[in-house]
């Protein structure tokens, strides 16, 4: 390396000042003393005198030192842009309102990574390894631990049924347990599907227990197809044979004692627990009783009919009629429609397809309504699911199925709700009175199936794609407060949507008035740290949902406003594991949720995933003093609300609107047999015009 001469690196700052600098003159040739009187001067200086920019004086430099000297200079500029665009956002971030951070009021320390958490009742429900653990939910105490599996609990639920809990567990096999939890005693129902050979196993993917407890239904994969089973659950029977057991009289079979020696509770004592809780799995419970079993729709296909009067005279129901199901077209004209398709697109169409996906299913229990259709002499008690509604990956329609049926019974959909688009995600509330169908292009449909009512249609802003749904209890803002009314509350809903690119959606409808759309979050643009991964509305405070971003933070927000009230945070010793998935559970009747939470310094030190330290900490709304001020006192009068000076938007002309639909809607029964009349009336008159064909 030879020296580099002093004129050719430049300081840094000097490369800075350089950009600034103006062209110079520069005289053309050699430089000469100038003669000391002006005659003898040059008559055409402009002409000697050129406009040089300051880049090019460094032009005339050798190599390498050329080279190097525009390296650093670029090196120098691009850092300094950096260290310009990380000062103005800096500057930017301290110029935002920072939230009040709250911490945990309490931590359970766990020696073992938990992978799925469930909130019934006052218990919490902790699946990890080889099975799961009973927490209480106040004291954070462990109560029970279930390990008798040589698998992982991945999934688990927790449904309440009043006195008693039923609990599904899905392991790493795909198998799924249901569990029932009476008073003292863990009860071991059935496992669902699993097989003693394991080429014939199956895999659980989704599960869905009914309002009570008396339905659920499991989707189901194997052998390269996939389909849904439903079962009805005798809960009854299970509340007698708990009560009055009658004990299985196995000797090779031991019943496994209580255990706390596994997990380290909150305390010291592992024996200070507030109920003594057993597994009793010498007590036989009667199993689940298998109803139906439902598969992908078929494409359509073509058929023998001749002529329509010959579908008309051989269909025996109307249900789905007019509904894009139950298709009657020759073969003759299928092969003329896949002959054009396929000349039309040729070209797209001989190069190599990827393997469809096995088409996956989303599926909701529904009460009786008289939106459904069912037949005549079903009779479902109020307040028990009479029917389940599926709709597949790529399909337009949602499929409705009785629940009042056997195993011998053909499982064809009792109706079919068509839409415009594929489905893409459903959600039930948690009342079961709204259900909001979402496709593929972004269109929410609303429907109210108390009321019989479609609460009306509306779109998404441009390239915004649902990703999940989540129901608000309705609420009403008085006095700059939101407020849940004290009273039932008819054809009334909201609800945040979830979008695709991170952006969150406010939807609201109310009776016989159009859905409202408002943006609560935007899509982030310089902040991508802060993109929402997952959302849980706060049924104790209302308007407020738990937002979970993927940089580890955790706001709530007041989506009437919409602004962020505070947020939650564990102790800078801990950190989310997955933050873009975080392990969490809200509860629905109480102000709390749970978090779980790793210690970062022993995540590399380490073995196995099972050795880090993990917490699950527990946040009670009521603790601190922003949220406690929003439960205080968060119910109105029925008086206030029907009060039109306060609230403006109960009018009258909407009030006889509503009384107009209700009496519309009164007589489903007698609607439903002047439509069977019709069809039969239909058949008849297409028997006698095929005999009148016949005759000529």
């Amino acid at each position: 390396m030879f020296p580099a001469p002093p004129s050719v690196m430049t300081s840094p700052k000097g490369s800075r000042a350089q950009k600034l600098k103006l062209p110079t003159l520069t005289r053309k040739g050699t430089l000469e003393v100038p003669s000391p009187t002006e005659e003898d001067w040059s008559k055409d200086d402009e002409e000697d005198w050129v406009f040089k920019g300051p880049d090019q004086e460094q032009d005339s430099l050798p190599q390498p030192y050329r080279m190097i000297n525009k390296l650093v200079n670029f090196l120098f500029d691009h850092s300094w842009e950096i260290i310009e665009e990380r000062e103005a956002s800096r500057k930017a971030e301290l110029s935002r309102i920072q939230p009040t951070i709250y911490p945990p009021l309490l931590e359970s320390k766990l020696n073992k990574m938990p992978n799925c958490m469930a909130v019934s009742q006052d218990y919490v429900f902790i699946g990890g390894t080889k099975g799961f653990s009973i927490y209480n939910l106040y004291s954070a105490k462990r109560i029970y631990v279930w390990e008798k599996l040589k698998v992982d609990v991945t999934s688990i639920w927790a449904t309440d049924l009043g006195s008693e809990i039923l609990i599904a567990s899905v392991d790493e096999m795909g198998i799924i347990r249901l569990f029932y939890f009476y008073k003292d005693g863990l009860y071991l129902i059935k496992a669902i599907n699993e097989a003693d050979d394991t080429s014939k196993q199956t895999t659980c993917i989704k599960m869905e227990i009914s309002e009570g407890g008396d339905f659920a239904a499991f989707l189901l994969q194997g052998a390269g197809d996939i389909w849904l089973d439903v079962y009805k659950l005798p809960k009854e029977s299970w509340l007698k044979e708990v009560e009055h057991p009658q004990l299985t009289i196995n000797p090779k079979k031991k019943v496994r004692q209580l255990q706390l020696n596994t997990l380290d509770p909150v305390t010291a004592d592992n024996l200070e627990t507030d109920i003594n809780i057993s597994f009793r799995g010498d007590v036989k419970l009667s199993l689940p009783v298998y109803i139906m079993k439902i598969k992908p729709p078929k494409p359509v296909a073509g058929t023998t009919f001749k002529s329509p009067l010959e579908v008309f005279a051989k269909i025996e129901d109307c249900c789905g009629l007019g509904s894009g199901q139950n298709h009657f077209i020759k073969d003759s004209q299928w092969e003329q429609q896949a002959a054009i398709f396929n000349a039309t697109f040729k070209k797209y169409l001989d190069g190599e397809w990827e393997e469809e996906p096995l088409s996956m299913a989303t599926f909701h229990f529904l009460l009786p309504s008289c939106i459904i259709a069912m037949p005549v002499e079903v009779k479902s008690p109020p307040g028990v699911a009479c029917v389940i509604g599926v709709h597949w990956t790529g399909s337009h329609n949602f499929f409705l199925y009785s629940l009042n049926r056997t195993l011998k019974d053909k499982a064809d959909p009792e109706g079919v709700w068509p839409c415009a688009a594929p489905i893409a995600v459903s959600q039930l509330s948690g009342c079961y009175s709204y259900l909001v169908l979402a496709c593929e292009d972004g269109v929410l449909t609303l429907w109210d199936l108390a009321e019989g009512l479609s609460l009306g249609v509306i779109a998404l802003p441009e390239r915004c794609l649902c990703q999940s749904i989540h129901f608000l209890k309705y609420f009403l803002v008085h006095k700059g407060q939101n407020m849940y009314p004290e009273g039932p509350v008819k054809s009334q809903m909201k609800c945040v949507v979830l979008c695709t690119d991170a952006s969150l959606h406010l939807v609201a409808a109310t009776g016989t008035q159009r859905p409202t759309l408002s943006v609560l979050v935007e899509r982030p643009v310089k902040h991508l740290d802060e993109a929402i991964c997952a959302v849980a509305p706060v049924q104790a405070l209302p308007g407020m949902v738990l937002i979970f971003s993927s940089n580890g933070s955790v706001h709530l927000m007041d989506v009437a406003k919409p602004q962020i009230v505070c947020a939650f945070a564990p102790p800078r010793s801990y950190h989310l594991a997955v933050p873009w998935k975080p392990v969490f559970g809200v509860s629905l009747h109480h102000p709390c949720f749970l978090l779980r939470g790793d210690h970062p310094d022993e995540i590399g030190s380490a073995s196995q995933a099972e050795d880090i330290p993990n917490s699950i900490f527990y946040f009670n709304f009521e603790a601190y003093p922003l949220p406690e001020q929003i439960s205080r006192n968060c119910t109105i009068p029925q008086a206030n609300v029907l009060d039109d000076t306060t609230f403006p938007q109960v009018l009258p002309l909407e009030e006889r609107c509503e009384n107009f639909f209700q009496k519309r809607f009164q007589k489903p029964v007698k609607n439903k047999v002047k439509e069977q009349e019709h069809w039969t009336r239909l058949q008849r008159y297409s028997l006698l015009l095929q005999r009148e064909n016949l005759k000529k």
